[in-house]
């Protein structure tokens, strides 16, 4: 039969270091995206509101508008992230 291991008797863990590694790179890769996902919403904000000023003919006010909203929408995006590395950190 041989003899239990650590990872064998319940209520002991022990990870694996490779598993450690991946994980610090996982939310190092999360953390850096965060930056693209805030500017891509202000972005997509701002290409839908000018496409709506065209479409309506009320140029500047959509654009300044939907640009707001892509800003509102980055910032909860962020703060959503925040808040996982926090939990995460527990």
């Amino acid at each position: 039969m041989g003899t239990p291991h650590q990872n064998d008797v319940p209520g002991t863990t022990s990870a694996d270091p490779a598993s450690k590694r991946t994980k610090g790179l996982y939310g190092a890769l999360a953390a850096s995206s965060v930056g693209l996902e805030f500017g891509v919403a202000v972005v997509i904000g701002a290409l839908f509101g000018n496409w709506l000023d065209g479409r309506f003919d009320t140029a500047p006010w959509l654009l300044i508008a939907f640009t707001i909203i892509g800003f509102v929408a980055g910032l909860r995006a962020v703060m959503r992230a925040v808040a996982k590395m926090n939990r995460g950190a527990e």
